[in-house]
């Protein structure tokens, strides 16, 4: 094993940050000698500080905010300044899409001037931080300015975050191991304002992609009532896929 992904949070959108029934906190990458935090929404730092593992957030070398909606962002100044140590040294690069800066921006300008870069995602862009690279594949359907992330390590990891389902979606995360940001269990309608994925999606994408690894996290408050652990059972006897349901502090290596 070269690296883990260390999941802070299986929660996701406005209800579920407000009430915590799963934590928000978003996800540690490590691979080899490269630590990057992913989507650092409420509650990161201090799940970080409470793991009983040692993961100390002046050893990260960058962060990655896929959009900048408060379940995915909110933590995102405090993980800065502690990856500067304070402020004291300048240090690490931020990803993030453009508009999480130029329009009601979500990283203070404090914070800003404690980053050595800040890197702008962008559909098609492809990245290197150390030992970790990855792409931006495609800009999602969201209210704000939103990409996935496909990562090229020792295995692929394609990172689906928030999007409205659609036909081409499939295509652009054919990877071997798949995290899928899943927040309704009943199927979106056509005319609803949910630029989300609800289970039925996120079958037909496993179907389409047959990826050896399916990991459900982002889960909305009627997935938990409904218990993910049962519903990702079911997925990987109807799809044959090993599918996983995320669970707060779970450490995935690979």
């Amino acid at each position: 094993m070269e690296g883990f992904i260390k999941f802070f949070g299986t929660g996701g959108a406005r209800f579920m940050a407000l009430k915590q029934l799963r934590a928000t906190g978003g996800l540690w990458l490590n691979y080899r000698k490269t630590n990057v935090y992913i989507d650092p929404g409420p509650g990161a730092i201090v799940r970080i500080r409470a793991s009983r593992e040692n993961y100390e957030p002046a050893g990260l070398d960058g962060i990655i905010i896929t959009h900048k909606h408060m379940d995915h962002a909110n933590d995102v100044n405090i993980l800065i300044e502690a990856m500067a140590e304070g402020g004291f040294k300048k240090r690490g690069t931020l990803f993030c899409p453009e508009d999480a800066i130029a329009e009601d921006p979500v990283i203070f300008s404090f914070a800003r001037q404690y980053l050595e870069k800040i890197v702008f995602l962008k559909e098609g862009g492809e990245y290197t931080l150390g030992d970790i690279h990855f792409r931006t594949p495609v800009k999602h359907r969201h209210p704000v300015e939103t990409y996935g992330l496909f990562f090229d390590l020792n295995t692929t990891i394609g990172l689906i975050s928030d999007t409205r389902f659609f036909p081409e979606l499939a295509g652009h995360y054919r990877a071997e191991n798949l995290i899928i940001n899943v927040l309704r269990l009943r199927p979106i309608e056509n005319h609803e304002i949910v630029d989300h994925l609800a289970m039925n999606d996120v079958e037909e994408l496993i179907r389409d992609i047959q990826p050896v690894n399916a990991i459900l996290t982002h889960f909305g408050m009627h997935i938990v009532k409904n218990r993910p652990g049962l519903l990702a059972r079911r997925l990987s006897k109807e799809t044959g896929v090993n599918v996983i349901a995320g669970r707060d502090g779970m450490k995935w290596e690979f």
